[in-house]
């Protein structure tokens, strides 16, 4: 497998909620494991007048929320991201005590180095696909980032 199929299998695994595949060939193992709570599915649903009033009521409780959430989105529609290819861990500079490759307010060009994220011990360059100004940095330094997680907001040029 190449890091482009295990990619792609995190992210099936991630909507998919199972809690656990494992894989293993010749000479390759891997297990991933997700923190989603385990859905049960049963046969037979009794048929009760109380839990069809519950699922009516909690639909109309959630859409508020859904809302609410695509406000913000809409306010940053006409910004592009930075996405970040891969697990592991995000830092803004090289190490400590370097200034970060980027900065809000900074202009950022395609192929230039935003960040670095740490897979397996090994320190991989980030670079943008896109030109602009940067907007905001969405992650914050030294945390962990998951497979295609927004990074950066950049206004294109």
């Amino acid at each position: 497998m190449d890091i482009k199929q295990i990619q792609e299998l995190i992210k099936f695994v991630s909507k998919s909620g199972v809690n656990e595949v494992s894989i293993e060939q010749e000479a390759f193992k891997i297990t991933i494991k997700t923190n989603q709570q385990p859905t049960y599915v049963t046969a037979s649903v009794p048929v009760a007048p109380a839990p069809i009033q519950a699922a009516v009521q909690q639909p109309a409780q959630q859409q508020p929320a859904v809302q609410q959430a695509s406000a913000p989105a809409a306010e940053n529609t006409n910004y592009l991201t930075i996405k970040s290819p891969m697990i592991g861990t995000f830092y803004l500079s090289a190490s400590p005590d370097k200034p970060a490759f980027i900065n809000v307010g900074d202009d950022v060009k395609a192929g230039q180095v935003v960040c670095i994220v740490e897979a397996m011990k090994l320190f991989n360059e980030i670079e943008s696909e896109i030109s602009g100004r940067v907007v905001k940095v969405l992650v914050d330094n030294a945390s962990p980032v998951e497979y295609d997680q927004p990074l950066f907001l950049v206004e294109p040029n």
